[in-house]
């Protein structure tokens, strides 16, 4: 009896995804077709996947996936999704030769493409919203190119596998093994009896949330609070903050609208936080489900308490006067809207930025990276760690400490007023372990990478471009800040944050598990 993979039987289901993903590519060809822009450049992408997808769907017509063809089915599944976002950057040039300064021609400008359209586009996907375009504006880059970058992040936020579970009979027939192995967090919540069923509630929620946040951007438009918000912008931002992604179409992010437009997109930042399978709670009327759940009140809580102390600190004076004004109340009003800002984007992995963080001080830079580790909620589109992570290993070393104490006793850990199994609290204790180490080893490799080509990083830039990959958070300090890029880095530094963004999304444990399965064999 054979304890190995049938490797056939995940690449065939793939195929069936990527035939399907050649139709998202439609959206940025309408743009194409309203702006006159790059419109062969997405006939041409959609020819390809679709070809792809129809020539692996060959490997195997007729899958029937284990537990470990599912694994390898989302893990492989989220790498071909990167892949595929590469074509559009890759036909139309972006991030190429002339883009980065090398000569046209040489292997290194070809091998340094293709890492830059296969970083941007895993960063879209796993909604990390790190960035190695340069100046991002829609005088250097098409309208049709930057909205195919947003869509990617819209795609992976609320995961590719569970839109693939809710509207492809073919993927729903192994549903819950594929939204077990994919769903951010420690287990799956399943909302109905059938897990396709579970799959289209979430994307609804999450489609709905999308459309309200569009209409009142726009809206503040068309009231005159927010001239630079136009349709395309509106579309654009609703595409990666409910994603918790922080691509935009500016290249000063949110920072480029009104202080009315960045009020807005705060709360809706937050929502993207929280689990929405309690969003599914409260439309059906169990608004208490939401008031009681541990993870959500420890949320609102971290929340509200770093962004008390930031703003504290950010009234004393931790960031550049320009930012903050001159009068008092004008200091207060920003002091504020700048704190509940950041600490909205970074504690949950979004992003975005109003002010250049990484010109604050040093404390300000601290606590920012405190707020990266917390992470949003499980069952969230926000990345990190995660609150009940976080929860439940401050709860298991209380109860070691209290039984070292009492050996007699016989302690559970409890989450909710629910009995946490043991097999759950180990796989927790060590994903949370993994997560560090390897973040840890990365920012060791990423400094010594970088002074190997003569870049040299400062010990903040180097563990925030780790932390600020795996967690899925995209921009780190130093020249990783919100306005910066990730474009000088090496290629293997490149290669490596892609990794990062990868196991990231996936929360380590099923890419690992798929490869441990093939080396043993057994």
């Amino acid at each position: 009896m054979s304890w190995g993979v049938n490797w056939k039987a995940s690449v065939g289901l793939l195929g069936v995804g990527i035939k399907y993903l050649a139709v998202t590519l439609l959206v940025p060809l309408v743009v194409a077709l309203v702006y006159g822009e790059d419109i062969w450049v997405f006939l041409v992408s959609m020819a390809i996947v679709a070809g792809l997808g129809f020539a692996v769907e060959r490997v195997d017509p007729d899958p029937d996936l284990g537990p470990r063809e599912a694994l390898l089915f989302v893990s492989l599944a989220w790498i071909a999704a990167a892949v595929i976002g590469t074509i559009p950057y890759l036909i139309a040039g972006y991030g190429t030769a002339s883009t980065i300064g090398l000569q046209t021609g040489s292997v290194g400008a070809f091998t340094e493409s293709i890492a830059n359209a296969l970083f941007e586009s895993m960063s879209g996907f796993t909604t990390t919203g790190a960035t190695v375009l340069g100046e991002i504006s829609t005088d250097r880059h098409s309208h049709a190119v930057l909205m195919w970058r947003q869509l990617t992040q819209w795609l992976g936020g609320m995961g590719i596998i569970v839109l693939m579970i809710a509207i492809l009979p073919e993927v729903a027939v192994n549903g819950a093994q594929l939204m077990e192995s994919e769903a951010p967090g420690p287990e799956l919540q399943k909302l109905t009896p059938k897990i396709a069923e579970t799959a289209r509630a979430l994307w609804l929620i999450y489609f709905g949330f999308t459309v309200v946040y569009i209409a009142i951007l726009y809206g503040l438009h068309l009231a005159g609070m927010a001239p630079k918000m136009n349709l395309f912008n509106a579309i654009a931002h609703g595409f990666t903050t409910l994603p918790t992604g922080g691509f935009s179409p500016k290249a000063d992010s949110v920072a480029a609208f009104s202080a009315v437009v960045q009020w807005v997109v705060i709360p809706f930042m937050l929502v993207a936080g929280v689990n929405f399978a309690l969003f599914w709670h409260v439309l059906r009327g169990e608004v208490e489900t939401m008031v009681k759940n541990a993870e959500f009140r420890a949320y609102a809580g971290a929340v509200a308490v770093v962004t008390a102390v930031l703003a504290v600190l950010l009234f004393r004076g931790a960031a550049p006067p320009i930012e903050l004004g001159g009068a008092t109340q004008g200091v207060a009003e920003n002091s504020l809207r700048q704190a509940a800002f950041q600490i909205a984007s970074l504690l949950n992995s979004t992003g975005y930025a109003t002010a250049d963080f990484a010109q604050w001080n040093a404390d300000a830079q601290i606590l920012l990276m405190f707020a990266m580790f917390i992470g949003g909620s499980a069952g969230s589109t926000g990345g990190g760690v995660k609150i009940v992570r976080w929860l439940i290993v401050g709860k298991a070393i209380r109860r070691e400490l209290f039984t070292s104490a009492h050996p007699d006793v016989v302690r559970p850990v409890r989450l909710s007023g629910n009995v946490v199994d043991e097999d759950a609290l180990r796989g927790i204790m060590a994903f949370t372990i993994l997560y560090l180490v390897l973040f840890g080893v990365s920012a060791v490799f990423l400094s010594l990478d970088a002074s190997r080509i003569g870049v040299q990083l400062t010990m903040l830039e180097s563990t925030s471009a780790s932390l600020a990959t795996i967690g899925n958070i995209g921009p780190g300090f130093g020249r990783l800040g919100p306005f910066g890029s990730y474009l000088f880095f090496p290629d293997t530094s490149k290669l490596l944050m892609i990794f990062l963004m990868w196991v990231g999304r996936l929360e380590i444990v099923p890419v690992l598990a798929v490869f441990i399965s093939a080396v043993d064999g057994r």
